[in-house]
């Protein structure tokens, strides 16, 4: 079986950031081109480390996205038109138990819109037949996430991760981009992620004050109209409180980031 593309998954947090610039070094082969998954509510700081990043890597950035998936929370609806948002709130049940919202997100707004451009810079449409082997994709999960590690889904895909191989964890990724000089990024993830923790919430609250005040208005709008048609109530926040309400000198962990059908693709 013959590797006709290389690429790598980039999310623009610590863990790709190091893979895509290792590459660049030539301490791993180097992928035909990048690609970022846009969901269009990634935190102002993640678009400018993005733009950095493509112009000083040797191969190509490709961004691609399935659309703005804050626009779809406030419309109600997933990338395929259904009624039901794809993302995975804390809910407050009628009878007073506690759920969780089934997560759909990564798949929808990361792995779809990757698979897509795979095909397209194939010259592959969306049914035809492409050969097992044919793709590499390398993805920045580091040792101390070997859980996330999955098989492709598609026979000619094969996930690739380089960091596990060298034995990384996301410690020595800070360390070797320390070491080299290069800027430390911060988690990538959207805005309004359920699976934030407090650090985060407070990080945002003191630094970026509008994309605060934008989490708070979509928590809100959760609990407006007609509540998407859920037999619960859905908050952003662990707390299933309104997120302006939570008491966030509290250094609780929220819900595992990387359960609940994760991809590998969030926060890395």
């Amino acid at each position: 079986m013959t590797v006709r593309l290389r690429v790598l998954s980039l999310g623009a947090g610590v863990q790709s950031t190091t893979l895509a610039l290792m590459a660049a070094h030539g301490e791993i082969e180097r992928p035909d081109c990048a690609i970022f998954a846009d969901t269009q509510w990634e935190p102002a700081a993640v678009y400018r480390h993005l733009d950095w990043l493509g112009s000083v890597l040797p191969f190509p950035v490709r961004r691609v996205t399935a659309g703005d998936i804050q626009q779809s929370i406030r419309e109600r609806r997933n990338t395929s038109g259904g009624r039901f948002a794809a993302l995975p709130w804390h809910i407050v049940n009628p009878d007073g138990t506690l759920g969780m919202g089934r997560r759909q997100c990564s798949s929808e707004y990361k792995l779809t819109p990757i698979m897509r451009e795979i095909r397209s810079l194939l010259g592959k449409g969306r049914h035809e037949h492409i050969a097992a082997g044919t793709v590499d994709v390398l993805l920045g999960i580091s040792l101390d996430e070997a859980h996330r590690m999955r098989q492709a889904r598609q026979r000619y895909m094969t996930n690739r991760y380089p960091l596990v191989d060298l034995g990384m964890r996301r410690w020595d990724c800070m360390r070797w981009l320390e070491r080299h000089q290069y800027p430390v990024p911060s988690k990538s993830a959207c805005i309004g992620c359920p699976f934030h923790d407090n650090s985060y919430w407070r990080r945002l609250r003191d630094t970026s004050p509008d994309e605060w005040q934008n989490a708070i208005q979509i928590d809100r709008e959760l609990r407006c109209g007609d509540a998407r048609g859920m037999h619960g109530v859905e908050y952003m926040h662990y707390d299933r409180v309104p997120l302006d309400e939570v008491d966030l000198s509290i250094d609780t962990r929220q819900a595992d980031l990387f359960g609940n059908d994760c991809e590998g693709l969030c926060g890395v």
